[in-house]
């Protein structure tokens, strides 16, 4: 996303006003909108087009940004991490194929719970080195992550 902010930055803002969820980490979208504050940053880049603005922030988890309010959510707590790259694409991934098998429109509550699933599949992207820990996954094994990451995240 870097380089197409710095190569193609117009193209890049037509595309984003077509786009009803804008997925990126959080420097990306700091260097999109040349605004350094998460929150400012985030509904500028609503300005530009999308409803919704995800920002991945790597170990320390996501936030949804709305016109109408924030969403935080915690990253994983993992030990067993081998290797990160791959993480947030795997983040955006689960994020995606959520929305998809849930189909219809994406409110809120569904979003979060996306997050969740994105989440839970970074945890196990970084258990493994490149993407091998993905192969292995079984969905029961996504479901009961997703559960203890609800648990730990509620107060």
């Amino acid at each position: 996303m870097n380089l197409w902010i710095d190569i193609a930055h117009d193209a890049l803002l037509q595309t984003i006003a077509l786009v009803d969820c804008l997925v990126l980490n959080d420097a990306e979208l700091k260097q999109l909108t040349d605004e350094p504050n998460l929150l400012r940053a985030a509904h500028r880049a609503i300005e530009l087009g999308p409803r919704v603005v995800i920002a991945k922030q790597g170990e320390y988890g996501s936030a949804m940004i709305t016109r109408d309010g924030f969403f935080g959510l915690t990253a994983y707590p993992t030990g067993d991490i081998v290797e990160p790259t791959g993480a947030g694409d795997s983040f955006a991934g689960g994020l995606m194929g959520y929305l998809a098998a849930e189909g219809g429109d994406a409110d809120d509550a569904t979003l979060r719970r996306a997050m969740a699933y994105g989440t839970a599949c970074a945890s196990f992207n970084v258990e493994g080195f490149g993407s091998e820990r993905l192969y292995e996954l079984e969905r029961a094994e996504i479901d009961a992550r997703v559960a203890e990451l609800e648990a730990i995240s509620r107060f």
